[in-house]
């Protein structure tokens, strides 16, 4: 894929999340998350590829997956006012049918539109297929590793944010009842991803999101995982306990570990 079909692409996004635009405070709040999301996606998609794969054609091909990896969010929050997917429908296969309902993708080569449109379909599945087309496998992992950094960016400000400044879909509906369900912290402990139909309350969520970091599949996600300190900001937002801490240090020393080891084996 060269620079301009790119650049077309970009345009034609710009054009499409404007049809959803609304003049309701609350709900435009959630329209702009995704779109600023998809964006800074945009660009820690650039970052990690040049870091862990180089140059070339297919850089545009990892920039054009992650502009589309969350298109079917938008019309997602306009049919159901909710960005959870269990009370919905799938945002990865409606992103898919968005794709090729607008034509977005035609003019592209079979392979390339196969690639672009697999990797969206399962940007946000619970663990990469086995098996999965070795053309795929590396725009896949690296998706999922820069929609994870944006994820955590945008949880930790939404805590940040005045209540009646936040986007209400962020946290999925789950209830701020203050702790957390002790069974998964222990996952933590065990390096085990959490799932999403465990969770009880907003801490859980933050839980959750925190187990994330084992499905990291890159160095440079690690590195800016590291950098922009998102696991003590995330942990700041925690109950103040020893067990949280205790599995907090637990996963620093993961990530420093895991930064070794992927920086040896380079």
């Amino acid at each position: 894929m060269d620079g301009s079909k790119l650049t077309a692409y970009k345009e034609w996004f710009d054009r499409y999340c404007a049809t959803f635009y609304s003049s309701d405070d609350s709900y435009q709040r959630n329209i702009l998350l995704k779109e600023v999301h998809t964006r800074n996606v945009c660009a820690d998609m650039v970052t990690i590829f040049a870091e862990e794969r180089g140059g070339g054609e297919s850089a545009a091909t990892a920039e054009a997956i992650a502009l589309f990896h969350d298109v079917g969010r938008f019309e997602q929050y306009r049919r159901y006012r909710t960005f959870r997917d269990s009370d919905s429908e799938n945002h990865a296969f409606l992103g898919v049918r968005v794709l090729a309902e607008h034509g977005v993708l035609d003019g592209l080569p079979a392979k390339e539109q196969s690639v672009i449109r697999e990797s969206v379909r399962l940007h946000n599945v619970f663990a990469i297929p086995a098996h999965l087309d070795p053309e795929i496998l590396p725009f896949l992992k690296l998706i999922r590793d820069a929609d994870k950094l944006d994820i955590w960016r945008v949880f930790i400000e939404h805590f940040d944010l005045p209540p009646d400044q936040r986007a209400s879909a962020v946290t999925l509906g789950l209830p701020d009842t203050g702790g957390y369900t002790t069974e998964l912290l222990r996952s933590l402990y065990e390096k085990r991803m959490i799932l999403l139909s465990r969770l009880h309350t907003i801490d859980d969520f933050k839980l959750l999101q925190l187990s994330w970091i084992f499905d990291l599949n890159s160095r440079a996600a690690l590195r800016l995982l590291r950098e922009r300190r998102y696991i003590l900001r995330l942990a700041a937002t925690l109950p103040d306990d020893r067990e949280v801490g205790d599995a907090i240090a637990m996963l620093e020393e993961h990530v420093d570990a895991m930064l070794q080891t992927k920086g040896n084996s380079a």
